[in-house]
């Protein structure tokens, strides 16, 4: 239905013609602005419901006195329920940590609430299928994990800015929603989820449709194919420093794939922007010192470009 919609509105009412860049970029545009959105107000709703069970309160006293390894786990599984944004970081950091919570277990849901989420998840799946889907989710948890423990066993509680450990959250109590509520506050997650991200969605798409349309597959594969051994590396390295969410890059991907591009090269790219953006990196900074951002960076990083050749490997 909706791919029908996309050529009945490019190719019949604008009146291109088929098989032209214009047209195969234009109905990239449309086909995928359509589905996407389709899919995000469908899927964020469901998850914001699933999210009304775990407010904040919650989640730092469901993490606060695990174990290491299961708080690891847990903390990454949560983060594929909770706020994308890289704002959110902080708040939630000092909430973590002043909740007593291991800083292994703090980068753990770090790592993983902007790079394992609802967005990425479906967008994944509806562009992609169900298997890479679950495959990046599954590896995604897996990096917050593993990234965690072995922040945690360096050690470097040192490294956290003083005034965090000095600032008291108090407890507030919790009271049980109602379903009509839990509706509500899904209504409006869902409302300020597209607000924030339909700009990025949008640039995505159109960016992905360029590509899609415009430029030429050789260009591609020179400089990122299969036939470049560091092409994971150089992915990593240009994603670190832009800015985007996983609704804004996972567009820009299945252009590249269509391209040519091997899926891990183009996952591990996706991962370094949302994983470590450097605005995420600089509102980190207030709360955690620069020694440690570079720890963090260097280690996922590393778990990045494994997880990209290791796709390649597979798929």
């Amino acid at each position: 239905m909706i791919k029908y919609l996309a050529d009945l509105l490019v190719y019949q009412w604008i009146g291109i013609q088929p098989e032209t860049r214009m047209g195969e970029s234009l109905n990239f545009f449309f086909y995928d602005t359509m589905k996407v959105f389709l899919l995000l107000i469908v899927i964020i709703f469901v998850v914001a419901i699933i999210r009304s069970f775990f407010p904040p309160e919650r989640s730092r006293k469901l993490l606060g006195h695990r174990r290491e390894y299961v708080g690891n786990f847990l903390a990454a599984l949560l983060g594929i329920v909770t706020p994308f944004c890289s704002c959110s970081a902080v708040p939630m950091f000092i909430g973590f940590i002043e909740s007593g919570l291991p800083l292994g277990i703090t980068f753990s849901f770090l790592i993983s609430s902007p790079t394992v989420n609802e967005v990425a998840l479906v967008m994944l799946w509806g562009l992609f299928g169900w298997k890479i889907a679950l495959l990046y989710t599954a590896t995604g948890v897996a990096m917050a994990f593993f990234a965690g423990i072995a922040i945690g066993k360096l050690k470097l509680e040192h490294l956290v800015e003083e005034y965090v450990y000095r600032i008291k959250m108090g407890e507030t109590e919790m009271s049980v929603p109602t379903w009509k509520e839990r509706l509500e506050y899904a209504r409006d997650y869902t409302k300020d989820i597209l607000r924030r991200v339909w700009l990025f969605v949008l640039i995505g798409i159109g960016l992905g449709a360029w590509i899609h349309g415009y430029v030429p597959m050789d260009f591609i594969i020179k400089y990122a194919g299969p036939g470049n051994p560091f092409a994971v590396f150089v992915a990593v390295l240009i994603g670190i420093p832009l800015y985007s969410n996983a609704a804004g890059t996972i567009p820009i991907v299945q252009a590249l794939v269509e391209k040519g591009l091997p899926m891990g090269t183009a996952l591990a790219f996706m991962m370094s922007i949302v994983a470590i953006s450097t605005p995420e990196l600089i509102i980190l900074r207030k709360v955690i010192k620069p020694k440690l951002i570079a720890i963090f960076v260097g280690i996922v990083s590393v778990a990045i470009i494994i997880i990209g050749y290791l796709f390649n490997t597979i798929l």
